[in-house]
């Protein structure tokens, strides 16, 4: 079936960077997101799923299961015709597993770029485990440990020293699999063999070699374990992306999991039918992966092999950016003010915070690139807006005590934030300390954005500075005149939170 939907017309810009679409053809699920471009933080501008099951019966029959293909196919066409509406040019279509084992996986790749009109790369298990891995490096850096990414199909695992990649394995581990096993969970076989799932584990011997790390586990179904276990635990937030919990914590709650029968578990709090199939391999898988490795944390990521695709394509000097500024970055371009300037901002509040670690320095420039996020906003709500759109807004390169500091902090740059607010969402991911620290942050951004009225450049004849225990405001007799009652006020508050006297003075 030909595509003839014609392409929105475009207008001609050299300064614009395209948008690029990943269609991911899993062995449970077939993708099609679109971002805004291929850059160090990409925007998702569309996301669908349809769930197929290409890989359902794979290992009994080695095809593709015939309804689960016809379903692609029609998605496929539909990915085909809206990506060519768009406009988007730039489409790296890819299969995993239940493509690339199937006797009929060729031709039905050869299909889908015959009526679909863009190519289908059929990558190996090591090339899936390899860019789920860099998804992950994509968001974390400095990643130490395992990543995990469960699919239909197959277990893709990596390790990971300190944001470089060494051992790769894939597994034919999946949920699709042990659905069509007579044997049961504990039974994961490929074909006939009837191999355990200590036996596949046991091929990658270097899963040991992270004892002490943390575990990246990549996938839907362990984004939606997490997410159950966010709501075991009453957790302020309920974003899975990021969400972290020690190994203990993990092996208690699986568990919990694993002696609830069908029914039980279906009527858990978060829990999502649409897993219903797969939770419970999903926490077993789990169990055996930390009892193996000895990890002492889990962490739950919404970047994977996508994420990895993108990444993989960056120039050095792209991939080395910080993820988080270079989010805060976009975001800062889609939502402020053409007078706002982030980086000038953190640089004058900086001598304020000159006893602040390199973290919170990076959290607070985060929170500066932000300050400008709800001027648009009625001033009655830009605390509460600010506080909870940061809490949730899909931010890469931080974790959720991090969210926490800028959301108070951008919140503290408009108003004082409610305590029932900080009673709901802060005080279990802060100390007071931190707590403190975020609304200091924000007073200095509150009084920068008084004293300019928005236009920051207007605070480069001004200085603020930290003398032990006096918090100064410098600036030229010709000035003063942008000092006023409220400005005072401002400066005067955020002296005491600092636990400074203040003085202003003219040079």
């Amino acid at each position: 079936m030909s595509v003839t939907i014609a392409p929105a017309p475009l207008t001609p810009d050299a300064g614009v960077k395209t948008p690029v679409a990943v269609i991911d053809i899993g062995s449970n699920s077939v993708r099609l997101v679109v971002y805004d471009a291929a850059k160090r933080a990409p925007i998702p501008v569309f996301n669908e799923k349809v769930l197929c099951g290409l890989g359902r019966g794979l290992d009994s029959t080695g095809r593709l299961n015939s309804e689960g293909a016809k379903l692609a196919l029609e998605s496929l066409h539909r990915f085909a015709a809206l990506t060519q509406a768009m406009g988007v040019a730039d489409i790296d279509a890819f299969a995993t597993a239940a493509v690339r084992e199937a006797t009929d996986g060729p031709d039905f790749a050869a299909a889908v770029e015959r009526d679909c009109g863009f190519p289908v790369r059929v990558i190996s298990g090591a090339e899936e485990a390899r860019l789920s891995a860099l998804g992950v490096l994509a968001e974390i850096p400095r990643a130490n440990g395992i990543t995990g990414d469960l699919g239909g199909a197959s277990l893709e695992l990596s390790h990971l020293k300190y944001g470089t990649g060494a051992e790769q394995t894939s597994l034919p581990i999946g949920p699709l699999r042990i659905a069509c096993n007579p044997n049961g969970p504990d039974s994961l076989s490929s074909g006939d063999s009837g191999r355990s799932m200590e036996e596949y584990l046991s091929q990658a011997a270097w899963l040991g070699e992270a004892r002490g790390g943390t575990f990246y586990a990549v996938g839907g179904t362990w984004r939606s374990w997490a997410r159950m276990h966010m709501r075991h635990v009453n957790y302020p937030l309920s974003i899975a992306h990021h969400y972290e919990i020690t190994a203990n914590s993990a092996l208690e709650f699986s568990k919990e999991i694993s002696a609830l029968s069908a029914d039980a578990l279906s009527n858990f709090a978060g829990f999502p039918e649409e897993r219903a199939d797969s939770i419970p391999f999903a926490n077993l898988v789990l169990k055996r992966l930390i009892e193996q490795t000895g990890v002492a944390a889990v962490l739950f990521s919404a970047y994977g092999v996508r994420e990895g695709l993108i990444f993989d394509r960056l120039a050095d000097s792209l991939k080395a950016e910080d993820p988080l500024i270079a989010a805060c970055r976009n975001l800062a371009t889609m939502t402020g003010r053409a007078t706002a300037d982030g980086e000038a901002l953190f640089r004058w509040t900086s001598p304020a915070f000159a006893d602040e670690t390199e973290e919170e320095a990076r959290l607070r420039r985060a929170a500066c690139l932000l300050a400008d996020l709800e001027w648009s906003e009625h001033p009655d709500y830009r605390a509460e807006h600010a506080l909870l759109r940061i809490l949730r807004y899909p931010l890469i390169g931080v974790d959720h005590p991090g969210r926490a500091y800028m959301g108070l902090a951008v919140a503290s740059r408009h108003a004082k934030v409610r305590d029932s607010l900080l009673e709901r969402y802060l005080r279990s991911l802060l100390d007071g300390a931190e707590l403190r620290r975020a609304k200091a942050a924000g007073l200095a951004m509150r009084l920068a954005y008084t004293f300019s009225g928005g236009v920051i450049s207007l605070l480069e004849q001004t200085a603020l500075r930290r003398e032990g225990n006096k918090l100064k405001l410098e600036l030229p007799s010709h000035a003063d005149v942008l000092v006023g009652d409220v400005v005072q006020s401002r400066f005067r508050s955020l002296a005491q939170e600092l636990g400074c006297k203040p003085h202003i003075a003219l040079v």
